[in-house]
């Protein structure tokens, strides 16, 4: 694969888009419970609430994550086809990052929703 002009720009800002993309958040933060066959971690995702990921945005998003070195696909030559996605000792390190920042702002949202507030009445005020 051709390295984009973006990548060789700026890589690491790359990295951190795909860390922190939509899916990709979703994707580490339930691969660091246990490695999942695709229309499992697509049911695990759509549990999160909102609309569900695509099979084409799920597929998209492993690729890109294993390209990254953080995702690792395992096929297995068996009838029927048998794929399992777990992560790498990388993707567990991000992945553990990505869970502690959602967690603060799980915990945060109060504070959050509270500033929101303030920013728009002052706003509406002016």
């Amino acid at each position: 694969m051709a390295v984009s002009d973006s990548e060789a720009l700026c890589p690491y800002r790359l990295v951190l888009e795909h860390v922190t993309s939509r899916w990709g958040v979703l994707v580490l933060i339930e691969l660091l419970d246990r490695p999942y066959r695709f229309s499992e971690l697509r049911r695990a995702i759509g549990a999160y609430g909102g609309r569900g990921v695509s099979e084409k945005m799920l597929t998209q998003t492993l690729q890109t994550l294993e390209r990254d070195g953080l995702v690792h696909r395992d096929a297995k030559p068996v009838i029927p086809p048998r794929v399992d996605y777990s992560l790498t000792g990388l993707g567990r390190e991000a992945a553990e990052q990505v869970r502690a920042l959602s967690q603060w702002t799980r915990d945060r949202m109060d504070d959050v929703e509270k500033a929101r507030r303030t920013y728009d009445e002052t706003r509406a005020a002016s």
